[in-house]
């Protein structure tokens, strides 16, 4: 009997869409693997968006996470469960307290992981340039306020 080669799927079509943030990422991975169970097969390029990744590939990330025991039982069993039900605990409910806070540790700690694999989007907390006013030499104005009477100050002031 001869071993079959694998050859991986190359996902070559279009344009990549990244994952918004982990919990969109995470939410459909519960989903695929769910279809995987009921009997779907995964093929790469035909979902509605062109994913960077496979949910195998999360599933090692997850996995590595609690090997080195980052992500605890308590987290994944939160996570499995939540994921199921598509909706994120609420911490407002004495009930779903602590779930609440075992979910927010668990995408504290994919984030960073699913970040440099290319999952996620990057998240940038500064403005784009293009964004700024300019000042006179050109220099983006960091810091600026108006007056009553529409006078600029700026941090970038000879």
């Amino acid at each position: 009997m001869t071993k079959k080669n694998y050859y991986p799927v190359v996902n070559t079509g279009g344009e990549i869409h990244p994952f918004a943030s982990v919990e969109e990422l995470w939410f459909w991975f519960i989903n695929a693997n769910q279809a995987q169970i009921d009997g779907a097969k995964y093929t790469a390029g035909l979902g509605a968006y062109n994913r960077p990744c496979q949910p195998s590939d999360i599933l090692v990330v997850i996995d590595r996470l609690r090997r080195n025991r980052r992500l605890l039982w308590d987290h994944i069993k939160v996570l499995r469960c939540y994921g199921r039900r598509q909706l994120s605990p609420d911490p407002y409910h004495p009930k779903e307290a602590r779930a609440a806070t075992l979910w927010q540790e668990a995408m504290k700690i994919m984030e960073t992981p699913m970040i440099d694999k290319g999952f996620i989007e990057q998240k940038t907390i500064w403005p784009e340039i293009a964004a700024l006013e300019m000042s006179e030499e050109g220099q983006p104005i960091v810091f600026s306020m108006t007056s009553a009477n529409d006078t600029q100050f700026s941090e970038f002031q000879k």
